[in-house]
Order: C-alpha cells, then sequence, then structure tokens
C-alpha cells in the first residue's frame, strides 16, 4: 500500500464497505447520541445567549425575569414545530425540503442558502467563544494567540469528521456531559444559595414594570424588552439540526427524532432560563476579558483554591461545549448541502461519499469558510452573533409558514387535529419571525447587511449553477433520445474470445454517452475489435445511502444499464459482455475494473468519451467530475491504454 494511502488510513481509519448488512445501523445515531451531536449547538448557546439579552436590558435588569420565561417557552415552542417537520420529512432535509416542497423550490433555495452560511457561522462563532472562555482564564499577554488556536481547533474538527459521524460524537460525549452535570449543578446551587432573593423576584420585577412604565410609558418598556428578547435568539440556533439529519438516525427514525428534540428542548431551556435567573440574582458586572457566565460562576464559588479549581474546570467545559457546538456545523452543513446538490443547486461532488461514509467535500468546504470568517472578523464573538441569528430564523420562518401552508392545504386528508396543528405552526412562525424582523431592524447596521449580503451572494451563485446543470440535463436528455435505440433484433450471444482485440468501453450514467463512444469505436476501428467489454462503476452517495431500497435501486440501474448494451451488442452478433462494481470513488472503481479486465483480455484497449463545453474553463471543470482524465492517468502508470472521444455539448 502506498505511503500515502497508509497514512490516509491511519487518521481517518479503514474504509468502510456500505453493503455491508447493517451498516446503515453501524452508522446510525440512537437518540442519545443525537442529543450530544446534534443539541451541542443549542446547549452551547446558554453560554453566550442569555448574556447578549441580559446586557440589552441596561439599568432594568429585572425585566429579565420575563427575558426567562419567554425563552423557556420559544424553546418548547420551536421544538415542538420541528416535530411536525421530522414527521413529514423522516428522509432528512428538514428547512430545505420544507420549503422547497411545501413553498417552491425558490423558496427552498433560500432556506437552504440561510443554512449553509448559519452553519459555517455554527463552526465560527462556536469556536470563537469556545477560545474566549478558555483565554478568560489565561494572561491578557496570550490574548494575541487567540485566533491562531481558533484555526487549530477546525482543523481537528475537521479530521475528526473525516472518521465518521458517530467517532466524532463518541470522542467529544464526555465534553458534552461534564458541561451538562457541572453547569445544572451549579445553577441549582447558585439559585437555592440566593432562595431569600428569589421569593423577592416576581414583586420587585413587576414593581420595577410598573414604575418604569409610569416614567417612559408601556411602548418603551417591550421595545426594550422585546430587544433584548430578540438580542438572545442565538439561544435557539441548532433546534433545526435534528430535521436536517432525521436520515442519519436510527429506525424507527421519526420517534428517535422526537426523542433527540425533547433531550434537546429540556436540556436547553434549563440552562439557557437557569442562566438568566443567575445573573438576575447574583447581577454581574460586565469586565474586559471575562464573559458574564465565569464572573457569575465566579461570585459563586468564591476564592478558595476549591472554588478557583471548579470555576477554572467550568469554565474549561464551556470551552469544551462549545468545541462540540462547533462539530454541529460539520455533522448538519455537509447534508444540507447534499440535498441541495442532489436538486442541482450545489456542485455534483458535494453529494459524494468518502471512504467513510462521511461528506467529504462538504466538510472541506465548510471548514475553509469558517476559516475564512474567523480570520475576516478576527474571532468577535459579537458580530459573529449577529451574522448567526439573522439566518437561522430566516429558516425557522421559513420552516414554520410551510408547516402552515401544508396543515391549510391538507386539512381534508390530514388528521383531526388540523386545526390546533395550523394554529401551532402559526404561532411558532409568528415568533420566530418577529424575532428575525427585530433582529434584522435593530442589528442591519451594526453587521446584519453583511449577512443579507452573503447568504444573496451565495443564492445568485446557486441560480447560476442551476442554470448551467438544467442546460446540461437538456442537453443529454436529447442526446439520450437520439442515440438510445432499440433493441429489434433477436439476440445472438457470441462467445468471447480473450485473445483477440478488445474496446472496453467505460459507461456511465448517460446511455447516449456511451453510445456515441460505442458507435465511434465501431466506426474508427471497423471490424477490428471481435469483443466488446462494458465497464460501469455504481457510486454510493447521498441518495442512495439513505436506505437499503435505495441501494437496491442503483445496483438494478447500474446493472440494467450495462445488460443494455451487452444485448445491443448481440444482436448484431458481436460478443459481449459487462462488469460493475460499486463503492463510494468512481476513479477507484473504474481503475480496479479495468485492471481486472485487462488480465481476462490480453490485447484490450480501453476506450471513455469526454464531454467538452463550448465555454470551458475552471467552473465547467468543477462542476463536472473529470473522471475520464483521471481514470486515463491511472491506466496509463499500469502500463493500459485508455483512448478519450471528445463528445461536444
Amino acid at each position: 500500500m502506498p505511503l500515502g494511502k497508509r497514512i490516509k488510513q491511519l487518521l481517518i481509519g479503514n474504509p468502510l464497505n456500505p453493503f455491508t448488512p447493517n451498516m446503515l445501523r453501524h452508522v446510525s445515531l440512537v437518540a442519545f447520541l443525537a442529543w450530544v451531536g446534534l443539541g451541542a449547538d443549542g446547549l452551547s448557546s446558554s453560554c453566550y445567549g442569555p448574556e447578549e439579552a441580559y446586557i440589552a436590558l441596561g439599568p432594568h435588569p429585572h425585566f429579565a425575569l420575563y427575558i426567562a420565561i419567554a425563552t423557556a417557552l420559544t424553546v418548547f415552542v420551536i421544538s415542538l414545530g420541528y416535530n411536525q417537520v421530522i414527521e413529514l420529512f423522516p428522509s432528512g432535509g428538514g428547512g430545505y425540503k420544507v420549503a422547497s416542497q411545501l413553498l417552491s423550490p425558490y423558496i427552498g433555495l433560500v432556506s437552504g442558502a440561510a443554512l449553509i452560511v448559519d452553519y459555517v457561522l455554527t463552526i465560527a462563532v462556536s469556536t470563537a467563544s469556545a477560545m474566549d472562555a478558555v483565554f478568560s482564564l489565561l494572561p491578557s499577554d496570550w490574548f494575541h494567540y487567540k485566533l491562531l488556536f481558533e484555526v487549530g481547533l477546525i482543523f481537528v474538527l475537521l479530521l475528526l469528521n473525516m472518521r465518521g459521524m458517530k467517532e466524532s460524537i463518541r470522542f467529544l460525549l464526555p465534553i458534552f456531559l461534564g458541561f451538562f452535570v457541572v453547569h445544572v449543578y451549579l445553577i441549582v446551587y447558585g439559585i437555592a444559595v440566593h432562595r431569600q432573593g428569589l421569593m423577592l423576584i416576581i414583586p420587585t420585577t413587576i414593581d420595577e414594570t410598573r414604575n418604569t412604565i409610569a416614567a417612559v410609558g408601556w411602548i418603551p418598556v417591550l421595545a426594550l424588552i422585546l430587544h433584548a428578547y430578540s438580542l438572545g435568539s442565538g439561544t435557539y440556533t441548532g433546534l433545526e439540526a435534528v430535521s436536517n439529519n432525521v436520515n442519519r438516525l436510527r429506525e424507527p427514525r421519526v420517534a428517535t427524532g422526537k426523542w433527540t428534540m425533547f433531550y434537546m428542548a429540556v436540556s436547553l431551556s434549563m440552562t439557557a432560563a437557569g442562566m438568566i435567573l443567575l445573573f438576575l440574582l447574583w447581577e454581574p458586572h460586565p469586565q474586559a476579558g471575562q464573559t458574564l457566565n465565569a464572573i457569575v460562576f465566579h461570585s459563586i464559588l468564591g476564592n478558595s483554591d476549591t472554588g478557583k479549581l471548579v470555576l477554572s474546570i467550568t469554565l474549561l467545559l464551556e470551552a469544551g461545549l462549545l468545541f462540540v457546538a462547533a462539530n454541529t456545523g460539520f455533522l448538519a452543513g455537509p447534508s444540507v448541502l447534499a440535498n441541495m446538490a442532489i436538486d442541482g443547486w450545489m456542485p455534483n461532488r458535494f453529494r459524494h461519499l468518502s471512504t467513510r461514509l462521511v461528506i467529504q467535500n462538504g466538510l472541506f468546504l465548510f471548514g475553509l469558510f469558517a476559516i475564512a470568517i474567523l480570520l475576516w472578523c478576527r474571532g468577535k464573538v459579537s458580530l459573529l452573533v449577529v451574522l448567526y441569528s439573522i439566518n437561522v430564523f430566516i429558516t425557522f420562518s421559513l420552516s414554520l409558514f410551510g408547516m402552515c401552508v401544508y396543515w391549510a392545504r391538507e386539512r381534508r386528508q390530514a388528521s383531526p387535529a388540523w386545526l390546533w396543528r395550523l394554529l401551532f405552526s402559526f404561532l411558532a412562525f409568528s415568533i420566530t419571525s418577529g424575532i428575525l424582523c427585530v433582529t434584522l431592524i435593530t442589528k442591519f447596521q451594526s453587521g446584519g447587511w453583511l449577512t443579507v449580503v452573503i447568504t444573496c451572494t451565495v443564492i445568485f451563485i446557486c441560480l447560476l449553477i442551476k442554470r448551467h446543470y438544467n442546460k446540461f440535463s437538456k442537453k443529454l436528455a436529447q442526446l439520450d433520445i437520439q442515440l438510445k435505440q432499440p433493441i429489434v433484433h433477436a439476440l445472438n450471444p457470441v462467445a468471447l474470445d480473450f485473445q483477440q482485440p478488445t474496446a472496453v468501453i467505460l459507461v456511465g450514467k448517460s446511455t447516449g454517452v456511451a453510445m456515441h463512444t460505442l458507435l465511434n469505436v465501431i466506426r474508427m476501428f471497423p471490424r477490428h475489435f471481435k469483443n466488446f467489454v462494458f465497464l460501469s462503476a455504481g457510486i454510493v452517495d447521498v441518495e442512495s445511502f439513505a436506505g437499503q431500497s435505495s441501494l437496491e435501486q442503483m445496483r438494478t440501474e447500474v446493472n440494467e444499464n450495462l445488460q443494455y448494451f451487452v444485448d445491443y451488442c448481440h444482436q448484431y452478433g458481436i460478443a459481449a459482455e459487462a462488469y460493475a462494481s460499486f463503492g463510494t470513488d468512481t476513479v477507484e472503481e473504474l481503475t480496479t475494473l479495468a485492471e481486472k479486465v485487462g488480465k481476462k483480455y490480453s490485447n484490450c484497449i480501453f476506450f471513455s468519451s469526454k464531454l467538452i463545453f463550448e465555454h470551458e474553463n475552471f467552473i465547467t471543470r468543477f462542476l463536472h467530475n473529470e473522471t475520464p482524465l483521471t481514470v486515463q492517468r491511472n491506466l496509463h502508470l499500469k502500463g493500459k491504454e485508455l483512448v478519450i472521444l471528445p463528445m461536444k455539448i
């Protein structure tokens, strides 16, 4: 085995066979692991979301009681709304599929683009927040190295996810559980120590509310509370991740997804609302270089050696959980990218799986974009949170509005409780769209405009990609109709002679392209080749790896396509046979098949067609895999000949 391959396997593990029995079960997630992997993003937002809301209240901290209650309720409302999405789309896709299928493909594009930007920002903001927590414990002189550590963390996460979803979650599981247990304990302890103050919170809040309304009016008071509530909207990010990855959950997927959402809702509401109560009781004052969580925990634990040790552990666990939360972007983001690639909005290469059955190209893209954003904003969490919260609420609003449309449209065929579901979906939509509008208006000039620009840029790029693929698909469809000839004569199988000249033709998904290759070989070398061998690789991608039936359907399509060419040759008395291979890498599978056929037929030449575009550039090369050229290089290195026939599109 080459040295490069050995190093790769050492880093990311041995290849997995997607056709192994129970492989889908092996890589799927039970509710507990899904809660850890997909729920860390939401749970980690308790490290910065409540702080943003509390600080925004300024001289009226007792209004935080309203924020705590509203936060807990909002978490459950959004979670229950997304339970409906899980029921309706058990194959995954979440907000993107809801908007695409229930509203329109173009609205789905907006939702998908927002999700892509959101998950890139998930990685960036969680990584930056993790380093903020760590550097709260270090001398200020070390702060200059924070950005370098953030970039290093992203590379570590990228490597972990290359090994597989379940493997990365298991590695990060102790950090997640440590954070949850320690924070629940400190929240309960901090509230219990201030139990007398807890009894006074409600009357004090009511008095302050009355006095403030009497002084300035109820509209400014309501505006202040809504403003602070919207600034804490980062708390709800990550609740959509389960619906995007239902296809990765253990069967029965819907039940597993609902249990995961329940775990996420309970844990997030406890920690987020609990932290706001701690701020209200302990009244921490912001300090440079210190998070509000660090300040209030320091007040609770005191200055003893034990207190300092527990504080250090707590802040390290906060940093660790934010590290786990950044991993959610790597878990959920490539799935959205793959679903958009299936629909033609993104390059096809983003639907492909690696040897470890992960969406490798998507992982690389999200990692690079997250690093670019971190470098641009110098790791400032306050700016990242603004960019972050706007986009996730675009997806929330579109998804829940899609559910409203669904229940209104399908009321006759739906369950008797359709009206309650419609009203609940509308309530959830009203909350999320309200938060979106307030956040966008209040934060537009301080960075919100950039989110709109970035998301619109992604949408524009997707439209160009879709336009190209639509034109390409139409031309290929016309080619298939023109060149695919029916089998009209009786089949006359001829015995193969392994010593005679043999033409080995690589067959892809398009029948017309392969027929173009076959007819040109016959025309250029009349009666020279006595045998024709057809090779095809069935590729396991995100779509075909959705279930056993999808894998079998892909196998059947590949074999039927090959059998057509064998039958076509037999009807004219030409000796022919076919070979198929199945895996995750087209080039590797075709190269392996070619070696096998080359040993059997000593006098063979390989043929393939390459699509030639009138205006070819690096973009068209990126949108279409250069498989023939790569296979040609591999075969040339092994002393085999592969002739590429140009085919103008």
